[in-house]
């Protein structure tokens, strides 16, 4: 019933065997941050559900709505979630429950869920893993809603629009976008100015220089950059495609990640791990490493969607002063800004596809979502939502609007398919380093066994 979703996990091979146990266990890690990541949980809501085992999921209680939320740090926009569902279901006389589910742990749940029967009413899920879920018939086609809501708003925004592109998903629109966002770099101006550096670096060799320049361990390490199987750990696919290299060619078939601007890219970012630039751990941290990280004063670069700004303006405004902010730098062959879109999915299993459509319609009002926005860490996905005051009086949003607007599209230059964002899910490209700097070994073979897991997943999809 989940071939698409889980037939990565039924490879034979043992390095696909071994990044399955690996994403397992990070799916599974107990959080250890601070209020202000972005994808590790933060205190779940008041009102909301506690989670359920990920390998266990809860059969919905017969009658009940049940949604499950994006888990983001921000305690008040994930209350926002739980608060809007249960005040939709009391004005509809509907009883309802919210589970607020860790982002680093939602393929896990639902792979779980789709397995057991016990899939959810409606849920928010990246724009990647709606992909794969379609690819698995496993979710309803909302090309209606899809243009009645936008209407509403407004329009979407091209990018918003694009991530839907029914050319995408075989003929139809699976989600209903509501955020829009991607990473913008911080950096420690009270550190980098004094010794060189006072400016936002243009390329990613700049800013290796400036964080060569001001590292000083153990007290603060050049680069904060997240090596680890998780979300951010993926910085480093598009760290790989500025630098040229591809993870496949232009038809989305065959892999390349075999190349001499992979070895460069490698030798790059290799030297400067081997160098001391990266903070111990971060090859294992979990979605929250880079954030704890920058909070504590020990990064001078991170890469982040604005989490950790909303953390340093209620907890630490003086490192909230020295921090600059600016679009991630170039490569060698181009500059790659990944934009993507989070979505409201409705399953093809639930009891309550017409009620969870009107939901879809009353979470996308516009004073809800300006509000929404003020407390999240995402940019606008329409028209109707770029006029929120947040994006303009905040500067990390004024970034994230930026992104929303120009940012790249989601695999950009790689074309955009299941493979691609299976490659991804299995945190292929952090592996690959972690290969090299942990493991100790060579690029030459490091490549060649990243290479083969791939392929694996690109024959995969392509069957």
């Amino acid at each position: 019933m989940q071939k698409r979703i889980t037939q990565w996990m039924r490879q034979p091979h043992l390095w696909v065997l071994m990044l399955v146990t690996a994403l397992v266990a990070s799916a599974c890690a107990a959080p250890v941050a601070p209020a202000g990541g972005d994808t590790a949980p933060a205190p779940a809501a008041a009102g909301a559900a506690t989670e359920p085992a990920a390998d266990a999921p809860p059969a919905p209680a017969e009658g009940v709505f049940t949604y499950w939320g994006g888990l983001i740090f921000s305690d008040a926009a994930n209350q926002m979630v739980v608060d809007r569902v249960t005040q939709w279901g009391q004005e509809r006389g509907i009883e309802t429950e919210v589970v607020m589910i860790n982002e680093n742990e939602t393929v896990q749940r639902v792979s779980a869920a789709i397995e057991a029967g016990t899939m959810p009413s409606a849920l928010d899920v990246g724009r990647g893993f709606m992909l794969l879920l379609t690819e698995s018939d496993q979710l309803v086609p909302l090309d209606d809603l899809y243009d009645e809501i936008g209407e509403s708003v407004g329009g979407w925004l091209p990018l918003a629009d694009e991530a839907t592109n029914p050319d995408r998903y075989g003929g139809h629109r699976y989600g209903i976008p509501y955020s829009l966002g991607g990473n913008v770099l911080f950096r420690r101006n009270d550190v980098l100015e004094p010794v060189g550096f006072p400016d936002a670096p243009q390329t990613w060799e700049e800013l290796g220089e400036a964080a060569r320049a001001g590292n000083n361990p153990p007290e603060v390490y050049g680069m904060g950059f997240a090596l680890s199987n998780v979300g951010d750990g993926n910085l480093t696919t598009a760290m790989l495609q500025s630098w040229g290299g591809r993870i496949a060619d232009d038809e989305g078939r065959n892999c390349t990640i075999d190349s001499p601007e992979t070895r460069a890219f490698l030798e790059w970012i290799t030297t400067a791990y081997n160098d001391g630039l990266f903070p111990p751990g971060a090859t294992t941290w979990d979605g929250a490493g880079d954030n704890v990280a920058y909070q504590s004063g020990n990064a001078i670069f991170i890469a982040n969607p604005g989490s950790v700004y909303l953390y340093l303006v209620d907890n630490d405004p003086e490192l909230g002063d020295a921090t600059r902010f600016s679009a991630l730098p170039a490569g060698p062959a181009m500059r790659v800004s990944s934009a993507d879109a989070k979505v409201r999915v409705i399953p093809v299993t639930s009891t309550f596809q017409e009620e969870a459509k009107d939901l879809l319609k009353y979470m996308a009002a516009e004073e809800y979502m300006e509000e929404y926005y003020s407390v999240a860490i995402y940019g606008p996905a329409a028209q109707g939502y770029v006029d929120a005051p947040i994006f303009t009086d905040s500067p990390v949003h004024a970034g994230l609007m930026d992104l929303a607007v120009n940012g790249t599209f989601g695999g950009f230059p790689d074309v955009d398919n299941a493979a691609f964002a299976e490659y991804n899910t299995q945190f292929l490209t952090p592996r690959m380093i972690q290969r090299i700097v942990v493991d100790g070994l060579s690029i030459d073979d490091s490549i060649a066994e990243t290479q083969s897991a791939c392929q694996t997943i690109y024959d995969a999809a392509n069957q």
